[in-house]
């Protein structure tokens, strides 16, 4: 674990370094100034409709931060040639993995943090009230669903060539289950067979990220759901991560890095 972790650490000193965190700041200085325009507004449907602009914006800006991050990771040790001196070191090729997943959802999560912390400040100084139940559980199960796409572009790094093609095909991917995912059974339904079976299927093998979406409980103020179903979709989660970075290992373990 201390090799692990240490990676981890130099993955986080590398953002730090490349001032990811000083655009995620400028980030949130315009979601929050965004939250703001709320109080020139007394209709409650347009206070909700800007709320779901920011919690979009902010949704949007963790994505690109985690697959962005995770995507250059080892493509950038290959072609820097630093791979090499890490792996003459007494660590297995699991562990550099491992640790720069954790590395990575470290920093996304921070991310996250900062960007549910602004949202929930300056929204609690225009309604006065401040769910704090809410938004630990929605910045719980996002961070759980950023974990799940950081294993899934580690995936991509070490099986695609190209560092952009990965992030493309992650971003594509990630939107195409967010949004039509849920809805591929209702699909199937109307489908003659054998189409209907693997669209069927794929419905039950996919991870369904529209899970892990609380921005409407948020905007609308609707109860919290219970802390056991949060727990579910939290062992739902680190089972399709730990499903994508076993994969991603095995992958990376055959890999020749010349």
């Amino acid at each position: 674990m201390n090799k692990i972790f240490a990676v981890a650490g130099v993955v986080i000193k590398e953002l730090y370094r490349r001032k990811d965190f000083y655009v995620l700041f400028i980030l949130t200085v315009a979601i929050t100034g965004g939250m703001w325009v709320m109080n020139f507004f007394q209709d409650i449907q347009v206070i909700r409709f800007i709320k779901e602009i920011c919690l979009a914006l902010i949704w949007i800006s963790a994505l690109v931060i985690s697959i962005t991050t995770a995507a250059r990771q080892i493509p950038f040790e290959r072609e820097s040639r630093t791979i090499f001196p890490l792996l003459a070191k007494p660590i297995a090729r699991w562990q550099v993995l491992l640790g720069k997943f954790v590395g990575c959802w470290l920093a996304a999560g921070a991310a996250l943090l900062v960007f549910y912390a602004f949202f929930g400040l300056v929204s609690a100084s225009r309604d006065h009230t401040l769910p704090v139940i809410a938004y630990v559980q929605a910045f719980w199960l996002h961070w759980q669903l950023l974990g799940i796409i950081v294993a899934m572009t580690l995936l991509g790094s070490v099986t695609f060539t190209a560092p952009s093609s990965n992030m493309t095909i992650v971003f594509i991917v990630t939107i195409a289950i967010s949004k039509i995912g849920g809805f591929l059974h209702l699909v199937a339904e109307r489908m003659a067979e054998p189409s209907a079976s693997v669209l069927t299927a794929l419905y039950y093998t996919i991870p369904h990220l529209e899970l892990f979406d609380l921005s409407e409980l948020i905007v609308h103020d609707w109860p919290t759901p219970p802390w056991s179903g949060v727990l579910l979709l939290t062992l739902y989660g680190f089972l399709y991560t730990a499903f994508f970075l076993l994969a991603a290992c095995m992958v990376f373990r055959r890999k020749a890095l010349n």
